[in-house]
C-alpha cells in the first residue's frame, strides 16, 4: 500500500512538473511571437511617411447597457501630425501636432485647445498612432491572455503603460492591439480604462505614403469660432 502511494505521489509530481514546464514553454513561445509582431509593426511604421484610413469606434461605458458607436477617417503625417475626423453620428475634427491638440466642433462653433497627454484616456489612440514606430518606449508589451490571436493567427499584443504621467495614462489600464497579418499596420485596438469603460477602434481602407498635404492638418476655423482652453485634468 505504501509502495503504491509512493509511486502515485512520484507520478503526480512528475505530471505537475511536466505541466508547469509545458506551460513555461508555451509562455516563452508566446513572448517570442509577440516580440516578432512588435518588431514588424515598428518597422512598418518607421517606413511610413503618411497614412490614412477609415475607422469605426464602439465605446461601452460602465453602467450603460448600449454602447456608443461612431465612425470617420484618420490621417497621419510625420513628424507628429495627426487628424482624427468623426463623420457619424456628428462632425468633429481633432488636430494633433505632437502634444498640441485642437478639437473643433462645427455645430457648437467652438474649438477646444489643450495638450494630448493631459486629456482623457479616450484620446489614447491618437497618442498611440503617433508613436507606433516606438511602441516599446511607452508600453510594456505582453502576450494577450485567452485566445490571444487575431486575423490570420497573428498574436494580439497587450500594452500596459510604463508611465502614469498625464491623465490619459493614469486612467488607462491596458490596450489590446491587433495588426493586419500581411502589412502589420494596426487593424484594431481596444482601450480598457480603470473605470471599466472599454473603447474599441477598427481600421479599414488603409493607404500609406500617398503624399498627404500639410493643409489637411491645419484647422480651417471660422472667424467667429469660440476658443476654449481644455482644463488640466492631471494632478500636479
Amino acid at each position: 500500500m505504501r509502495g503504491s502511494a509512493g509511486a502515485w505521489i512520484v507520478c503526480l509530481a512528475l505530471t505537475v512538473g511536466s505541466a508547469a514546464f509545458a506551460e513555461e514553454m508555451v509562455d516563452e513561445q508566446a513572448r517570442k511571437e509577440v516580440h516578432e509582431v512588435v518588431k514588424r509593426l515598428q518597422a512598418r511604421y518607421e517606413k511610413t511617411k503618411d497614412l490614412q484610413a477609415d475607422f469605426t469606434q464602439k465605446t461601452t461605458i460602465e453602467g450603460f447597457e448600449r454602447p456608443m458607436t461612431s465612425s470617420g477617417k484618420v490621417y497621419i503625417k510625420k513628424p507628429g501630425r495627426l487628424r482624427w475626423t468623426y463623420l457619424d453620428p456628428s462632425n468633429e475634427d481633432i488636430y494633433v501636432d505632437r502634444d498640441d491638440v485642437k478639437v473643433y466642433v462645427p455645430e457648437h462653433k467652438q474649438v477646444l485647445i489643450g495638450k494630448l497627454t493631459q486629456m482623457a484616456a479616450s484620446k489614447a489612440p491618437l497618442e498611440l498612432l503617433q508613436g507606433a514606430a516606438k511602441l516599446e518606449e511607452s508600453f510594456h508589451v505582453e502576450p494577450t491572455p485567452g485566445r490571444g490571436r487575431g486575423v490570420g493567427g497573428v498574436r494580439l499584443l497587450t500594452l500596459v503603460p510604463k508611465s502614469q504621467e498625464g491623465e490619459a495614462h493614469r486612467s488607462l489600464q491596458k490596450i489590446v492591439l491587433e495588426v493586419f497579418p500581411n502589412t502589420y499596420f494596426i487593424r484594431s485596438l481596444s482601450l480598457y480604462e480603470i473605470s471599466g469603460n472599454v473603447s474599441n477602434f477598427e481600421f479599414s481602407s488603409l493607404q500609406s505614403n500617398v503624399g498627404l498635404g500639410n493643409d489637411l492638418f491645419t484647422p480651417k476655423l471660422p472667424a467667429d469660432v469660440e476658443v476654449v482652453k481644455a482644463p488640466v485634468l492631471s494632478q500636479p
